[in-house]
């Protein structure tokens, strides 16, 4: 954090040049000068200028026409994604002398319209906004403000563009060069993201590589996206009624399926699939149709094959979180702390390998350059950089209107197969105590 400054207005200290109190005023200044036209969405944007600590929590009604170049990027499950350039960029700090807010300049920025089936002021429009300004301290992409269409009339989000896109196409164009400290810095990033998602008490509800992303993938700062289907914690209970599932099938977890309610443990199930993505660089079940029967067999215990050459202290903590047995799937502090210890003891390893998670890496290495090596789920020797997808292995967000799914259960051999990789790692950690306290507060 920068030194505290004082303002030049009311001389008072604060910090990251922002001084809240003077600002708070000058935004209400400018209330009158501008409507969305929807007396909801103008209480969003007005609370959050007025309660801003720091540019980055500002947002604003961004008139239709400072934005071009509109294009589309992506269709996804409940709307259409499009980049355009914003002429004016965002708000960064009052200009003292010439009485205006002075802005960043043009930027490229993401916009996200909603579907015809969601109405323009539907919930799950103003739970995204709600939940964007929630989280806007845990790694969230940035949301600037709301536009609107002068054609449809509909409400559009504006968002912070990404331009190293999402980690699933990442993950397909680039496994080859992606090392292990980039694998283990992905994984920690996204354990300590969620740590602090669900200590705000929210819960994601469509977790998948889609949704993931960065301006440089190279750096290992990630990005959560798309909380449209978010909810606070124990919101669900109170809408029993609504039984509708949303999501990427292959990453929902099985106890959603039979109809439980979606915990944070679900998270975590997410995860766990996600982790096996960016260890192995296949997505889970791509060559098979992923429709009910996948779902059925997902609840009787079908999980993807990590293949033998994955460290066995990664394939453990992959195994727990898709447990069947919600209870006994690792929270995600408990996550962070394991996976960070792990990179911390990698990095400062070098190349001595005299610790366990070095040794088991290198290991990796050696096996999955080996020519034989097999795939996940087949014995040719198809990589990650060139495996087919069938057709109607679906990796988009969509309604999934399955029923009489059975109970959970987890596969034959899972707790034997965990039961193994547990001992081990009990037995490799044994005495290593010294690193129970460790600090994770620079993540």
């Amino acid at each position: 954090m920068p030194p505290d400054v004082k303002c030049p207005e009311c001389n008072q200290k604060n910090t990251y040049l922002w001084c809240q109190s003077c600002y708070s005023k000058h935004f209400e200044n400018d209330f009158g000068k501008w409507t969305s036209g929807n007396n909801i969405i103008d209480k969003h944007i007005q609370g959050s200028q007025k309660n801003a600590n720091a540019a980055w929590e500002v947002n604003e009604w961004i008139p239709y026409d400072r934005l071009e170049d509109i294009e589309e990027v992506a269709k996804g499950g409940f709307g259409t994604i499009y980049k355009a350039q914003w002429i004016d960029g965002s708000i960064w700090r009052w200009d003292v002398g010439n009485q205006q807010w002075l802005r960043n300049g043009e930027r490229k920025v993401v916009l996200k319209k909603f579907d015809d089936n969601f109405a323009n002021l539907s919930e799950a429009f103003l739970n995204e906004i709600a939940i964007h300004l929630t989280t806007r301290k845990a790694s969230s992409v940035q949301f600037y403000g709301i536009t609107q269409d002068p054609e449809t009339h509909k409400y559009i989000m504006v968002l912070q563009y990404m331009n190293g896109g999402n980690l699933r196409e990442y993950l397909k164009n680039n496994f080859n060069n992606i090392n292990w400290e980039l694998k283990l810095g992905y994984l920690v990033q996204l354990a300590f993201n969620f740590k602090n998602i669900h200590q705000l008490g929210i819960i994601h509800h469509d977790f998948h590589p889609g949704n993931i992303l960065s301006t440089n993938f190279e750096n290992f700062y990630l990005n959560i996206s798309d909380f449209g289907l978010s909810k606070l914690i124990g919101q669900d209970a109170k809408n029993r009624e609504n039984k509708q599932i949303f999501g990427v099938l292959p990453y929902i977890a099985p106890e959603v399926f039979s109809g439980e309610e979606y915990t944070k443990a679900a998270d975590v199930y997410s995860f766990g699939i996600i982790a096996y993505e960016i260890v192995t660089g296949f997505a889970p079940y791509h060559d098979i149709p992923h429709d009910k029967e996948l779902a059925r067999q997902i609840c009787d215990g079908l999980r993807p094959k990590i293949p033998f050459h994955i460290p066995k202290l990664i394939t453990q903590v992959i195994m727990r979180c898709w447990d069947s047995r919600v209870t006994h799937r690792p929270t995600f502090a408990e996550l962070n702390v394991e996976l960070r210890r792990y990179e911390k003891e990698y990095k400062k390893n070098g190349s001595k390998n005299n610790n366990e998670i070095t040794i088991q890496i290198e290991n990796s290495e050696k096996l999955y350059k080996n020519p034989g090596l097999t795939t996940p789920t087949t014995s040719t020797t198809s990589t990650p950089m060139n495996y087919k997808t069938h057709p109607e292995a679906i990796y988009t967000s969509r309604l999934i209107n399955y029923s009489n799914l059975p109970k959970p259960k987890n596969g034959e051999n899972y707790e034997k197969e965990l039961e193994e990789l547990t001992e081990s790692f009990y037995q490799i950690n044994a005495s290593d105590d010294d690193d129970d306290d460790l600090d994770i507060s620079n993540l």
